[in-house]
């Protein structure tokens, strides 16, 4: 019994001093959550300049602000306005093909559209060296 009692206090002492160096390590997701959906709200608006400002700078590397306005009006236009979006996903890595290391989010969504009663938006997101979460890339199906 004495024995158990020991193993519990060691097990407890063990977990609060680990347990702080964990949650440090560990992306802060109500704040990628938050970045994700402030750009998407910019897309929902009609706003493409805006999400592609707001985007993190390898996106804006691979699209110009004139490439991402047409293909979001070509591909967002049609659906026409939102009716919902639910988050179904968020995974963290710090490797994804093609990109250097870093820290990433891969975000899903299910949404319905007044022209698409659903479909899946899939985001990535990375942490800029500035310490906030922009979004990387941005794929709907």
């Amino acid at each position: 019994m004495q024995r158990r009692r020991l193993n519990a206090a060691l097990t407890l002492a063990l977990c609060m001093a680990i347990c702080p160096a964990l949650q440090a390590q560990t992306p802060d997701n109500a704040a990628v959550q938050t970045a994700a959906q402030a750009w998407l709200k910019q897309l929902d608006s009609g706003d493409p300049l805006g999400s592609w400002q707001a985007a993190a700078a390898p996106f804006k590397a691979a699209v110009s602000a004139a490439q991402w306005q047409q293909a979001t009006q070509a591909v967002r236009s049609p659906l026409g306005a939102l009716k919902s979006r639910k988050d179904k996903s968020t995974q963290f890595t710090r490797s994804l093909p093609g990109a250097p290391d870093g820290q990433y989010a891969v975000l899903q969504f299910d949404t319905a559209f007044e022209n698409k009663a659903q479909a899946v938006e899939t985001l990535t997101a990375v942490l800029e060296a500035d310490g906030v979460w922009r979004v990387t890339g941005y794929f709907m199906r």
